[in-house]
């Protein structure tokens, strides 16, 4: 659905170039969530305005469903923009304009005869859940009122992208997980592209299929949900999932006498993290009963990944050796998540 091949953004200012976004490949499926975060100035604005080519890359390749923007002329692209709609942090709504107005600008634009315009605008407005404030301006609406206006009329056009720059920073958190279920329900029924730029991570995690970790300029790391929520590389990405989920080992554990080997008498102390069905498997018990070893637990937590389960664990197992060791091939059978955080007495 999306594709960069070696966008770079470079400005030029008396002071020097400033490589905003150097040379970054994606591939963004058609009908994903997909998140992209990083730090304030790390480029991400800069990235997502690179594929509705509000910026002109300096060198690369943009392709939407099937069409290079890079190649197009200005009157090609502009036709093209109707396919890609695109909301902001700000709302960016027409004060003197009421609801159903604003909603109805672009198609209005577009020439689009009035009794079709009132057919997709109420539309609209029954999808977003603003019907009894058609009438209304922005002035006499909150945050979240305001941005289910910018997904309206980002809709309007019944476009196969939507681009999402920051649209949930400047709301309470409350209000933000009601635009994020929207986002959700639209993307499920609509089947379109989802493309959110941020910097909270409890955001991607709530909603994204997959995400991209940037800075300076450069796509860090890549993948699933899971896969960085559960197994990040990068400093950058371990702050970020660090940022919800906490990892570090309660004192009272610290304090533990612990060896990074096995040692006579030591028993292994782990970090199990597991997903989706397996997180409701009874892992626990069965370890206990058929791997004869005891399993004490240290420390527990259960959430969720875009609506799957997912949780973590710290064990202690403790028996015999060769018992502890069929347990924990057992824990890998599973596909589990398994983390050897050191070896107690």
């Amino acid at each position: 659905m999306i594709i960069l091949e070696n966008v770079a953004k470079t400005y030029n200012s008396k002071r020097g170039d400033i490589e905003a976004l150097k040379s970054t490949n994606l591939h963004i499926k058609p009908g994903e969530i997909f998140g992209i975060i990083g730090l304030s100035g790390a480029g991400k604005s800069t990235l997502v305005r690179c594929i509705n080519m509000l910026e002109t890359p300096t060198t690369g390749r943009v392709i939407v469903d099937g069409k290079e923007l890079t190649a197009m002329s200005a009157t090609q692209l502009r036709k093209a923009r109707q396919n890609i709609g695109m909301i902001f942090q700000h709302f960016n709504l027409l004060a003197s304009r009421t609801v159903y107005d604003n909603i109805a600008f672009p198609l209005e634009i577009q020439g689009m005869d009035k009794a079709l315009i009132a057919k997709k605008v109420d539309a609209l407005l029954d999808l977003v859940g603003l019907k009894d404030r058609s009438h209304h301006y922005p002035s006499q609406l909150s945050g979240g009122q305001k941005q289910r206006v910018g997904i309206a009329r980002a809709l309007a056009s019944d476009p196969k992208v939507l681009l999402c720059d920051e649209a949930t920073s400047a709301l309470d958190p409350q209000t933000t997980k009601s635009i994020l279920d929207l986002l959700k329900d639209i993307n499920k029924r609509l089947h379109i592209t989802i493309v959110l730029i941020t910097h909270q991570m409890q955001v991607v995690k709530e909603v994204c299929d997959r995400v991209a970790v940037i800075e300076n300029g450069e796509i860090i790391e890549e993948g699933t949900m899971f896969d960085i929520f559960t197994n990040p590389q990068k400093a950058t990405t371990k702050e970020f999932v660090s940022s919800i989920q906490n990892n570090e080992l309660p004192d009272m554990i610290k304090n533990m006498p612990m060896t990074p080997t096995y040692t006579e008498g030591s028993h292994p102390l782990i970090r199990l993290s597991f997903i989706g069905e397996s997180a409701g498997e009874p892992v626990m018990s069965t370890l206990i009963k058929k791997y004869d070893v005891d399993v004490n637990i240290l420390l527990a937590n259960l959430e969720s990944i875009k609506d799957t389960p997912y949780g973590s664990l710290l064990i202690e197992l403790q028996g015999d050796n060769e018992h502890i060791k069929n347990a924990m091939n057992f824990l890998d059978e599973k596909k589990l998540k398994v983390e050897v955080i050191g070896y107690v007495k």
